[in-house]
């Protein structure tokens, strides 16, 4: 699968049974529909702000960023804004295929969902993280 957007070829890292396309050029993330759910269950934790579909129906985000194309069905994505302080500007298929993180928007994001701002929570989905994300060192 190429990168929306360096377009060379990202590598396909797994870890407890969640496969994620990971950029090791630009350290960008896809999450296929169902990876990010199943992350969070794996966790054991709400999906809440990083719902594909709170997403998609939330409103286009102004960005002077080029939209990027969806990796798998090459449309054009949908810029949203996720989370607060700071705001996070993420790109999602419009027909759901998946959602596009650049390099350290999903650990900005992951410090401010709320079920897991306290407690072992955290560390977990960032040790998570890390270790899906080691390929690239």
């Amino acid at each position: 699968m190429k990168c929306p957007v360096c377009k060379n070829m990202m590598i396909v890292v797994e870890h407890e049974h969640i496969e994620l396309d990971y950029c090791p050029d630009c350290a960008g993330v896809w999450f296929d529909a169902g990876e990010l759910d199943l992350l969070f269950e794996t966790m054991q934790l709400e999906k809440s702000i990083l719902s594909l579909d709170s997403i998609l129906t939330s409103p286009d985000a102004k960005s002077p960023e080029k939209k990027r194309k969806c990796p798998i069905c090459s449309k054009k994505m949908k810029k949203s804004t996720v989370g607060h302080d700071p705001e996070v500007l993420i790109d999602a298929c419009s027909r759901g295929d998946g959602l596009w993180f650049d390099a350290g928007e999903v650990g900005q994001l992951i410090t401010q969902i709320p079920s897991i701002q306290e407690g072992d929570s955290q560390g977990r989905i960032i040790t998570f993280l890390g270790e899906v994300l080691q390929a690239h060192e």
